[in-house]
């Protein structure tokens, strides 16, 4: 035993180095590891331990890497099609289930209680020689950002689809998302064992709804219960699935003939001809071989040529290869591993502008924080170029600090092991940091910023770019929405007071999207957040994560206001502070705008543009944005607005603070002159039922002011598509279980906001100021 452990200390100094370790020593130190017991893995039964061949998991080739994420609507299997993935890549030696809450990456109380996924979980594991980090994100359109950020730093997705449904409201979200990172993916239709599962159907709502053109690698052998394998489109084989098998390791792959299968190798031959024509379309470069060399016959095509090119077709993000299989009966996910590693990109096959001005230098984005009890912040980084070590430092572009890596972890849900060092195309867990939060751009100094500036400008000053540096370093971080939900919440006793602040503030790092404020009539702590479970999840977490008992007060609505004509406002604030006079007299305009803007836009009168200094300019926007945080009607911020000065005159010696406070309560006095309106936030909604149930849930939603837009067949079910305003969505799901026995599911995600008619508006100031 002591020998065995001799060789792995003094061999562990090596490890980054040594190419021949994993095979010379890799099972002495396992069985020493073993008998140590030096990681316990609790939980779960994990058939290895992960992270012990440490050269392997630091420097692997970049061309071998694989960063995934998988994403989806609610329920559609993605944390099951993440289990199995795991499970045959030989990281878990049982099968995890959702409904037993056992699973590896939903690993939060919450998740496991609910049944759903909350958080993003990092994976790591390998697959025939390819090292994948996989990331499950969440399908509850309250935790979109969880899906956002890991998108930001993915190179590849897998999209999952319940073959019963095809698209649904959060598939076209997260499919908008992907997009706008321009992320290559492949499609998985999974359920094809559900009652209802339809290939065509779901491939059709993909190209209509999704405007993709899919390209079928697969045809299902059955449907619903007679669901027993697939067929391999291009090299025209079929996998069976043995039905006696428990866990869906045991399969075989026999190639379709005329004499066995003359009605399925019919349809595959007709569906791969079908292929490669897509194909053919799509790349000019096939295009050619194809009608060369193989345009008498098609069967004569290799299959190589055929998965050469539809990489080339995925990665341009043309089209999308799609396959099926069904994850809980352990059907399909291995041959949607090797589509992953035969169709999406390594990192060196992203392509990233900003790459090339760091010359091989540390260049990382911080995209997620987590908070440990015994480690402080984790915070997880992609790396995009170089490589980070433990105790090295590191600056914060957008902190504008250096701080220090303690630990460098490799992430497995929720076990984490410890590494030497990271290369680029790797995601990291990293400890010690305690000022990065999410979107942070992470670089090896402060020099290697400064050169790297300096480049960026030459190539600017090259193509004539007008930019600031500084931004083009930055590598662009995630884009946080605003919160539609807002209440209040108390410590159990102004004691606590402190734990509350100091919970809520971890929790904000951890998730951007919440928002706590101060109310400054009151003093109570506000939380504002993107819905009733989202509020829900974090009210449990202060509880279990932190054991503070709070309490919520009731959900509000977060209301904007308007103005509806312009209106002028003179005001002079004169105060003598110690021997010193303030005076300052202010002269300014509001008026509505044409186009929605959040933020006022200020303008300046001819009159003043000239004469003011940049002091009394910011002073001036200060109290602009200030007076606009709380309008007259609700205390709501006010929005599309447009305030222009027209007279500013200051005494000498006036400070910064009296003009802003000045303008500030100039801009209120002619907000409450103007005839103003409240905005709502409108939810657009998706709700499928069946037939039965359509009559109560369409007479629902005309009592919850709702604006039905289309109504969709969905196989057997309705899908009712509208508008509806969100204060009418409080307690929706209970009432909607209670009208359809429990069978209908619904969906809302943020529309916009927009103006309350004059009778719903009274009714709610009514209510706000007590009088109903």
């Amino acid at each position: 035993k002591m020998s065995n452990l001799r060789i792995f200390a003094v061999n562990r100094k090596k490890i980054s180095s040594l190419h021949y370790f994993n095979n010379m020593c890799s099972s002495k130190i396992r069985a020493s590891l073993k008998r140590l017991k030096l990681h316990v893995l609790l939980g779960r039964n994990y058939s290895s331990l992960p992270g012990i061949d440490v050269r392997f998991f630091s420097s692997f080739l970049n061309c071998l890497i694989r960063n995934i994420g998988i994403m989806a609507h609610i329920d559609a299997g993605k944390t099951t099609t993440t289990e199995r993935i795991l499970y045959y890549s030989g990281y878990t030696r049982s099968l995890g289930d959702v409904d037993d809450g056992d699973t590896v990456t939903d690993f939060m109380a919450q998740e496991r209680e609910r049944g759903i996924t909350i958080q993003s979980a990092a994976v790591t594991f390998d697959w025939k020689g390819y090292r994948i980090n996989l990331i499950d994100t969440p399908g509850h359109v309250d935790f979109t950002l969880e899906v956002e950020r890991c998108l930001r730093v993915l190179d590849g997705a897998v999209a999952v689809f319940d073959a019963s449904a095809g698209v649904e409201a959060q598939t076209l979200t997260v499919w908008r998302q992907a997009d706008k990172h321009k992320v290559p993916r492949i499609c998985f239709l999974n359920k094809m064992d559900k009652i209802g599962a339809s290939f065509n159907y779901a491939v059709e709502s993909i190209r209509e709804k999704l405007k993709a053109k899919p390209l079928l690698l697969q045809l299902p052998i059955g449907e619903g219960k007679a669901f027993k394998g697939v067929v391999d489109i291009v090299s025209k084989e079929k996998l069976l699935w043995n039905p006696n098998s428990d866990d869906g390791k045991d399969f075989e792959r026999k190639p379709l003939l005329e004499m066995s299968d003359p009605k399925l190798l019919k349809e595959t031959t007709e569906a791969r001809n079908a292929l490669i024509e897509q194909v053919a379309d799509l790349d000019d470069e096939f295009a050619d071989l194809v009608l060369g060399e193989f345009s008498e016959n098609f069967d004569l095509l290799p299959a190589e040529k055929l998965q050469t090119a539809l990489r080339r077709v995925t990665l341009a993000q043309t089209a999308v290869p799609v396959l099926c299989g069904s994850a809980l009966k352990n059907k399909g996910v291995q041959p949607l591993l090797d589509a992953i590693t035969m169709y999406l990109p390594s990192p060196e096959e992203r392509n990233y502008e900003f790459l090339q001005w760091y010359k091989g230098d540390l260049c990382a984005l911080a995209f997620k924080v987590l908070h440990d009890k015994q480690r402080g912040p984790l915070v997880f980084m992609r790396i995009y170029s170089g490589m980070i070590k433990p105790q090295t430092a590191i600056h914060n572009i957008n902190g504008n600090c250096t701080e220090r890596i303690s630990r460098l972890l490799l992430p497995f849900a929720d076990q984490h092991i410890e590494i030497p060092l990271l290369t680029a195309g790797n995601i990291a867990l990293t400890v010690g940091l305690k000022h990065t939060a999410t979107g942070d751009t992470i670089v090896s100094s402060k020099s290697s910023a400064l050169a790297a500036s300096r480049r960026a400008r030459r190539e600017g000053e090259k193509k004539q770019k007008e930019n600031n540096e500084t931004e083009r370093l930055l590598l662009a971080g995630v884009e946080i929405p605003e919160p539609v939900f807002f209440c209040t919440i108390e410590p159990p006793s102004m004691a606590k007071q402190p734990d509350l602040d100091h919970a809520l503030k971890c929790l904000q790092r951890e998730d951007p999207s919440l928002k706590v404020k101060l109310d400054p009539d009151s003093g109570q702590t506000v939380l504002c957040g993107m819905g009733e479970l989202h509020i829900e999840i974090i009210h449990d977490r202060i509880k279990r994560e932190y054991g503070l008992e709070t309490y919520l007060g009731p959900l509000q609505v977060a209301y904007r206001e308007a103005i509806l004509n312009s209106v002028r406002a003179t005001d002079t604030l004169d105060r003598t502070l110690g021997d010193k006079r303030h005076l300052v007299t202010v002269e300014l305009e509001a008026k509505p705008m044409e186009t929605a803007s959040l933020l006022p836009v200020i303008e300046y009168a001819a009159s003043v543009a000239g004469d003011l200094s940049q002091a009394s300019r910011e002073a001036f926007e200060n109290g602009v944005h200030s007076a606009c945080l709380q309008g007259p009607l609700l205390g709501s911020p006010v929005q599309d607005v447009a305030v222009t000065l027209h007279s500013l005159v200051i005494h000498p010696g006036t400070s910064t603070t009296m003009i802003s406070a000045c303008v500030s309560r100039c801009l209120q006095k002619a907000l409450k002159k103007a005839d103003k309106q409240i905005l709502e936030p409108l939810m657009n909604l998706e709700v499928t039922v069946s037939r039965d149930y359509l009559s109560p849930v369409l007479a629902d939603l005309a009592q919850r002011r709702g604006n039905i837009q289309e109504i969709q067949s969905r196989q057997d079910n309705k899908v009712v598509i509208g508008f509806v305003p969100l204060a009418e969505t409080m307690g929706y799901s209970t009432v909607l279980r209670t009208l359809t026995s429990g069978s209908a599911t619904f969906a809302l995600e943020l529309s916009n906001y927009q103006a309350m008619n004059p009778q719903d508006q009274s009714t709610l100031l009514s209510q706000r100021h007590g009088l109903s």
